[in-house]
């Protein structure tokens, strides 16, 4: 058993993939409009790639990118959700040549299967004449996330004729979809070497050294209600910023702020019936309220104090929090006593309110002791931009970790454990076998 890790998931340290095509699923998802926005995910899986290569086998690699599946059913294939981009990238950074085959899409149906145009690039990777393949976006595929049986079957089957061995790589990626769930009763399937390294450091969010604080926020409280109710059972402290806080400042102090639906300061009434009890979080003191949202604009913004907020008053939006809201005693005491941190939380109203995030970010660097755990996706995005001579020190700091996956993270708190996680326990069911 590799330490921290279960000893029922398969690992690609043990697989056979001498001069085998190795199916290898990432989590690239960082194109939008056709731009890399962060290369931070792609990089944390070159490892993968170069252990496959190294070990004398040939990688076919396949992500999503973004949301190019409508509402009604249409798929939008275009250069917006590409992953041409990130091929690119990777050739730069790996010194090697990367194919990326384009199969005709029907209409707005999204392509309907791989067709044997990709025989002859599949026997350039055999023969080293290419570096890898690189699938087209398997959100543009149809079976992919497709409710029909019939096609699900038929793209995994697809998938699987391409290759010898699956690797999973994708910790972001937590959804069962046929390229991260399906695909594993088809071909012998492995955790990658970045999946593996999410899950030890999910460990120390699931098993923390105490005094364990944590800090969430999000856009939507009624997204955040399961793994909120999980984290506040977890934690010793906990800090909330963003529209969940918003929600509970409604819903304790009976204030109204624009842009909290009544519902979810109904379904808030919970955590405020909770924290009665055993007095968890952490109120951020002063808050910058504004009459709009169209940006900071002089005039129009100003700080409150929670002791404005009575019973019955209205406020505009709330849309970040001061920065001497961390210089509250009660506040300072708890981020520098505290031994594991989890940040999983973008405190204002990007990009314009940014105050907030960066003196957490910096509040919490001057805790020396304790472990730092970020999740992916906006939070990693927002410590970069705000604080980037400080995230540059804590590449090389073994008390930081930045998840690629937010969402993922908060999901398998929710579920207690990562190993319940549908695309996980694939592995664990039918990963490491010949099918």
């Amino acid at each position: 058993m590799e330490q921290g890790i279960d000893s029922r998931l398969p690992l690609l340290q043990h697989a056979d993939v001498e001069n085998k095509v190795v199916l290898l699923r990432v989590d690239h998802n960082v194109v939008k409009k056709g731009v890399i926005e962060d290369p931070y995910r792609i990089d944390q899986t070159i490892g993968t790639i170069f252990n496959i290569v190294e070990r004398g086998a040939r990688p076919i690699l396949m992500t999503h990118i973004g949301r190019p599946r409508n509402k009604n059913g249409t798929i939008a294939v275009g250069q917006s959700t590409s992953v041409e981009p990130i091929a690119e990238y990777l050739e730069r950074k790996l010194h090697t040549k990367i194919f990326c085959p384009r199969f005709k899409p029907e209409d707005d149906r999204g392509i309907k299967s791989i067709d044997t145009s990709i025989n002859l690039a599949i026997r350039d990777l055999k023969e080293k004449r290419l570096g890898a393949i690189y699938l087209p976006n398997t959100r543009w595929f149809q079976g992919e996330e497709s409710g029909t049986e019939q096609q699900r079957e038929a793209f995994a089957l697809q998938l699987a004729g391409l290759a010898d061995v699956y690797v999973n790589d994708a910790f972001g990626s937590w959804q069962p979809s046929v390229s991260t769930y399906d695909i594993t009763r088809h071909l012998p399937s492995f955790a990658g070497y970045l999946m593996q390294k999410e899950i030890k450091n999910l460990n120390q969010v699931l098993a923390p050294q105490r005094p364990f604080l944590a800090v969430v926020a999000g856009a939507k409280y009624n997204t955040k209600i399961g793994p909120l109710n999980k984290i506040y059972e977890k934690v010793d402290k906990l800090i909330l910023g963003g529209i969940i806080y918003n929600t509970y400042l409604c819903a304790k102090y009976g204030v109204a702020i624009k842009g909290i639906a009544p519902e979810d300061v109904e379904a808030a009434k919970n955590l405020v019936e909770m924290e009665k009890i055993h007095h968890k979080i952490l109120e951020l003191p002063y808050l910058y309220e504004s009459d709009t949202m169209e940006g900071k604009i002089e005039g129009h913004y100003w700080v409150r104090s929670l002791e404005e907020f009575k019973k019955g008053r209205q406020f505009h939006y709330i849309l970040d929090i001061s920065q001497e809201s961390f210089s509250d005693p009660s506040i300072s005491d708890a981020l520098y006593s505290a031994k594991t941190i989890f940040v999983n939380a973008v405190m204002g109203y990007t990009p314009h309110f940014t105050e907030g995030s960066a003196a957490l970010d910096s509040k919490i660097d001057h805790n020396t002791e304790a472990i730092k755990l970020y999740g992916g996706g906006d939070t990693l995005q927002e410590f970069k931009n705000l604080c980037p001579g400080l995230y540059l020190s804590t590449l090389d700091n073994s008390q930081y970790y930045f998840f690629t996956g937010g969402g993922t993270v908060l999901k398998a708190i929710e579920e207690g454990t990562p190993y319940g996680l549908d695309p996980v326990r694939a592995l664990i069911e039918n990963g490491g076998k010949t099918p």
